[in-house]
């Protein structure tokens, strides 16, 4: 199933590239996914790292999803999916709640996803500098608010023993990208 959820979405993010450089995006989900995986996570929960993307940047709907990986994969999917018709505040907000509030597959799927994004926003900022925010639809005021918050809210309701040390990773990084701490 694993290879399978890897084919889909190289197949539905075909010829995108990541922001401020010219690299297939399809190594982000990869680098999501085998987070997940070195977790010793779900079969399930890797797969929607593969696929959590597909639906929000692709031509893809659910509905695929959902016929070729089934009601898990797709709940999973379906929680970290933003609503690309409201705002970004709206959108960031809805994610910050869901963190907070989200069974730990999904919390362990967007924490995934945001450290990637991060790590790759920390290399950007070290080749290219400030010039960076630019590329975003929220600048670094706005960036910072929504990473700080991740952190803040990525443990809550879950114990100590069911965090995985990539979470400590994430809240180190959200302290160099934006200097708190």
């Amino acid at each position: 199933m694993k290879q399978k959820a890897k084919d889909f979405a190289e197949k539905a993010h075909f010829g995108q590239t990541r922001k401020n450089s010219d690299a297939a995006y399809i190594t982000h989900p990869i680098r999501v996914a085998e987070r997940l995986e070195t977790e010793g996570f779900s079969n399930e929960l890797v797969c929607a790292g593969y696929l959590h993307d597909v639906v929000e940047d692709t031509p893809f709907e659910i509905e695929d999803i959902e016929e070729a990986f089934g009601p898990i994969v797709t709940k999973l999917v379906a929680a970290h999916t933003e609503d690309k018709t409201k705002s970004w505040q709206e959108r960031k907000q809805h994610t910050i709640d869901t963190v907070k509030h989200a069974d730990k597959d999904v919390k362990y799927l967007i924490v995934a996803d945001k450290l990637d994004n991060l790590l790759g926003l920390e290399q950007d900022l070290r080749k290219i500098g400030d010039a960076v925010w630019e590329q975003f639809n929220a600048g670094f005021d706005k960036q910072k608010w929504y990473n700080e918050s991740i952190a803040e809210n990525m443990c809550y309701g879950i114990a100590d023993t069911d965090v995985p040390a990539y979470f400590g990773e994430f809240s180190e990084a959200v302290k160099r990208v934006f200097g708190r701490g």
